[in-house]
């Protein structure tokens, strides 16, 4: 008998329930598990990435392009299924590159950003013929003398550091002193001597923040970086053809969060197109995303291998924990901790139900996966479900730590 249940912990939508059992890509939680053939393990859901590009699209107006940025889940049949979904794919290392190229994008459709890119890395970038946000004025000299020694004239964006911020952002990537982009007040200088050399400019890339569920913020933003986009426009050394405008969409994780309002982003996006149209005609307006494609649509499985009460208290000990799954330990980005939505995957509803910590094997206190949670009693053997994993899980961990094995991925 299939059911669909309300997580009350963080707002998601409702979850298929089986016989008391989590039903994930139209699979029940033990198949899959059978499937992957060993715990821990992520799992990704395809078609909730196909609808979540498929409602923002709707969103938003046809003029607005999409990139997904490979950092946010990297696995490559993640990559290959995406850019067949979006307009491009952003990169921030030679090896996210090798990733992009793999999965079939075309190289006139990726674009890498970082601030920290090798020589050898611009060599490969120049030589795969993608556009390379510039970071700095070295990153740029660098550029031209790579493209002079190969006779190449690669196309070059330029990422600003805006004199503004993404208010509420989880994360504050412009606005002050930051090791990201440009700084504004530096750009007209730094164009100039970008009209000088032999660099084909296509436009500018400017991300603020990120993980924001204020459309409010988002807005403000946008109108901001909007402005900023025009007036460098007139000191550009050619037509702006590209215009990243960042993204900074976040997904709800925990009690009281909830998801962000994309059609009122979508209304006022409508509302800027006409002066980004009038003063960069050529422009291609983006949106680059990361979590927001992804975090939702993944969850992280682990077994419990032993159960103890320690003073009152009970813990259930996985083969799972922070090695494999950082931002659920509370470890990545959290100020202060916060438990992500966790269930016992095999006994969702649970006929007795008790108050646990869910904890890894890692001899670390840190090692924490829910902090003193309601959930179904739950034996030796049963699976743990971590919801929200879709983002920055696995390649944003630990994995080395202790020498366990790594866990294992699937895309269903």
């Amino acid at each position: 008998m299939s059911a669909r249940v309300q997580l009350s912990h963080a707002r998601l939508d409702a979850i298929e329930v089986r016989d008391d059992c989590l039903v994930f890509g139209g699979r029940s939680l033990d198949v899959l598990a059978g499937e992957v053939g060993k715990s821990p393990f992520y799992a990704y859901d395809r078609q909730a990435i196909t609808d979540r590009i498929a409602s923002l699209r709707a969103a938003l107006p046809a003029a607005i392009h999409l990139h997904y940025a490979i950092k946010a889940n990297p696995m490559p049949a993640v990559i290959r299924h995406l850019a067949g979904l979006v307009d491009g794919l952003d990169v921030a290392s030679a090896g996210e590159l090798q990733l992009a190229l793999d999965a079939g994008a075309p190289p006139e459709s990726i674009r890498f950003a970082g601030p920290g890119k090798t020589r050898d890395e611009l060599s490969r970038a120049v030589d795969a013929g993608i556009v390379i946000n510039i970071e700095s004025e070295r990153e740029m000299a660098c550029i031209a003398e790579l493209a002079s020694d190969r006779g190449r004239r690669p196309r070059v964006a330029i990422r600003v550091n805006p004199d503004f911020e993404l208010k509420t952002s989880g994360m504050k990537m412009a606005g002050g002193p930051q090791q990201f982009g440009v700084d504004a007040e530096r750009l007209p200088e730094m164009l100039a001597t970008l009209g000088t050399l032999d660099l084909e400019f296509v436009g500018f890339h400017i991300f603020s923040g990120s993980q924001n569920l204020r459309p409010e913020a988002i807005c403000e933003a946008q109108t901001k970086t909007v402005e900023l986009g025009i007036r460098l426009a007139e000191a550009a050394p050619g037509p702006v053809r590209f215009f990243n405008m960042g993204g900074g969409f976040g997904i709800p994780y925990f009690p009281g969060e909830q998801p962000l309002d994309i059609v009122r982003i979508g209304e006022h996006l409508a509302g800027l197109l006409p002066q980004i149209t009038s003063a960069m005609p050529e422009a291609e307006v983006v949106l680059e995303m990361g979590r927001y494609f992804v975090g939702e649509a993944g969850i992280y499985v682990c077994r419990v291998i032993d159960r103890k009460e320690s003073r009152g208290q009970v813990f259930l000990i996985t083969d799972g924990g922070l090695h494999h799954h950082l931002a659920a330990s509370g470890n990545f980005g959290q100020v202060i901790r916060k438990n992500y939505p966790v269930l016992v995957g095999n006994k969702v509803r649970g006929k007795q139900r008790e108050t646990v910590n869910v904890v890894g094997p890692l001899c670390t206190p840190l090692d924490l996966l829910a902090d003193r949670m309601e959930m179904a009693v739950a034996d030796v053997g049963d699976l743990i479900v971590v919801f929200q994993s879709g983002a920055y899980g696995l390649t944003a961990s630990p994995t080395a730590f202790l020498g366990h094995p790594p866990p294992g991925e699937i895309l269903v």
